[in-house]
């Protein structure tokens, strides 16, 4: 993440929070080099040093990047019984201009209503007028922090020896991964143009899209029911064979990030060939995916937020995971077998709806990599409504407010009985009577328990 949850911290510093993090490797040091506690001890000391930390400081909220990182696992159980609040960043819901911040948790474990009245009766909000900023491509910065990262923690790892992370950090296998990624975009872009015509010609077959994630992604590792992507990819295969209609393709489409570490090539190719469907089976990856989108007849998908995507096109979905956005009107309700003959439609209202909803609650309008311009404080994201208390550049000159026993999903935390992991109970409505009700308490005390991520600190901090 970079140099995102040092600005971060400057941000609720001033407003009046006290802001600790915890340090696991090198890495965080390099983008977090002050005011951090450092933990060297095992993972399995882990959750003993947690909940001591907890007690002695009593914070009032803990603030994690992921929720399924081993790290970060341990929180929502540790915390459950205590006056403290879980918030959850991730990348967005609504990509790429966004980044998601939620209560609770995020993906399967959001707590976000699935039940399509609650979006249908949202009323009309002014974020949905607002003129939002695009963010600008932030690969060159990503990449920078995650190469920074990668090398720091491999020559100083002898400064967080028992740390334990969730992907590989050797940075030469993984420039090993990317330069191959690179190699494998130019070969593919050249072979993929006539694969292009043949399925997005008008008098093309119609044809169903099935975006792949990357292998390692926690959607598909935590949050599904399936053990690997070759696993979707045989389900997804065998179900087209025996139900979709004659004449109909299907188009694979391979994850960009995920170019360099994986090839599903001879497997779709084995596949399609033992169905006797190798005529109309399509295997891209680096084809336009709106225009995709665009054309096709239906997407399927576990449960990425290409799903969104598909539904902002009108295109219907089909998920085989617990995606946030699976509800009546938005995808299929039945089994895949199904979709293939009857799709059904996409109730545009209710996504707008949906959409605002989002917009007002849980996704800011920016990215963890380079800053909005002209924006005050230092992060450089227009906060949504429910967490304005976070850009106020300086403290609040009147005392906050008092709490009521129960507060809405995005406003600062108060010292309240945590309920059962994951909630799905709204926290109800805070006092907002005070002119200082938007923001953070003085007194309050955040603990940003998360993995930093990668690169220069002195870019813009």
């Amino acid at each position: 993440m970079g140099p995102f949850f040092w600005r971060l911290k400057k941000d609720l510093e001033a407003v009046g929070a006290r802001v600790d993090k915890v340090n696991f490797c090198a890495g965080d040091q390099l983008f977090y080099p002050r005011d951090a506690i450092p933990f060297r001890g095992s993972f399995d000391q882990w959750p003993d040093f947690l909940s001591g930390l907890l007690t002695r400081q009593r914070y009032d909220a803990v603030m994690l990047f992921g929720d399924c990182r081993p790290y970060h696992r341990v929180v929502p159980h540790l915390i459950r019984f205590m006056k403290t609040r879980l918030y959850v960043f991730e990348e967005g819901y609504l990509r790429p201009d966004h980044i998601t911040l939620e209560r609770d948790g995020v993906n399967s474990f959001s707590s976000l209503p699935r039940d399509p009245e609650v979006y249908r009766r949202f009323p009309d909000h002014s974020v949905e007028q607002a003129v939002k900023q695009h963010t600008r491509h932030a690969f060159a910065w990503s990449a920078t922090f995650a190469v920074s990262f990668a090398l720091w923690n491999f020559f100083l790892a002898w400064r967080f020896p028992r740390y334990r992370h969730h992907r590989s950090l050797n940075p030469f296998k993984e420039a090993f991964y990317w330069c191959r990624g690179a190699a494998r975009k130019l070969h593919f872009s050249r072979l993929e143009a006539p694969s292009e015509q043949q399925i997005l010609a008008p008098d093309a077959p119609p044809f169903f899209l099935v975006p792949l994630q990357t292998h390692n992604d926690a959607q598909i590792t935590v949050h599904s029911d399936f053990e690997s992507i070759e696993e979707f990819i045989g389900v997804v295969l065998r179900s087209f064979v025996e139900s979709a209609p004659a004449g109909h393709r299907l188009v694979f489409k391979h994850h960009p990030l995920d170019r360099g570490y994986t090839d599903y090539t001879r497997l779709i190719k084995r596949l399609a060939q033992d169905q006797g469907v190798a005529d109309r089976v399509f295997y891209v990856h680096d084809l336009h995916l709106p225009k995709l989108l665009d054309h096709a007849r239906g997407t399927v998908v576990i449960n990425s937020t290409v799903g969104l995507s598909s539904i902002l096109h009108g295109t219907p979905v089909c998920v085989l995971g617990d995606p946030v956005y699976h509800m009546p009107g938005l995808t299929h309700q039945g089994a895949l077998n199904g979709f293939w003959k009857e799709p059904g439609q996409v109730d545009k209202k209710l996504f707008q709806r949906f959409r605002a909803w989002l917009l007002a609650h849980n996704q800011a309008n920016g990215n963890f990599y380079e800053r909005l311009d002209n924006l005050p404080g230092h992060t450089g994201v227009i906060w949504p409504p429910c967490w304005e208390w976070i850009r106020c550049p300086s403290p609040p000159k009147k005392p906050p407010p008092r709490w009521t026993p129960a507060c809405s999903a995005g406003q600062p935390p108060a010292r309240w009985y945590w309920g059962k992991w994951p909630s799905r109970h709204p926290i109800a409505r805070c006092n907002r009577s005070h002119p200082a009700g938007s923001r953070l308490a003085p007194r309050a005390r955040y603990l940003s328990v998360g993995l930093a991520g990668c690169c220069a600190l002195l870019h813009n901090l």
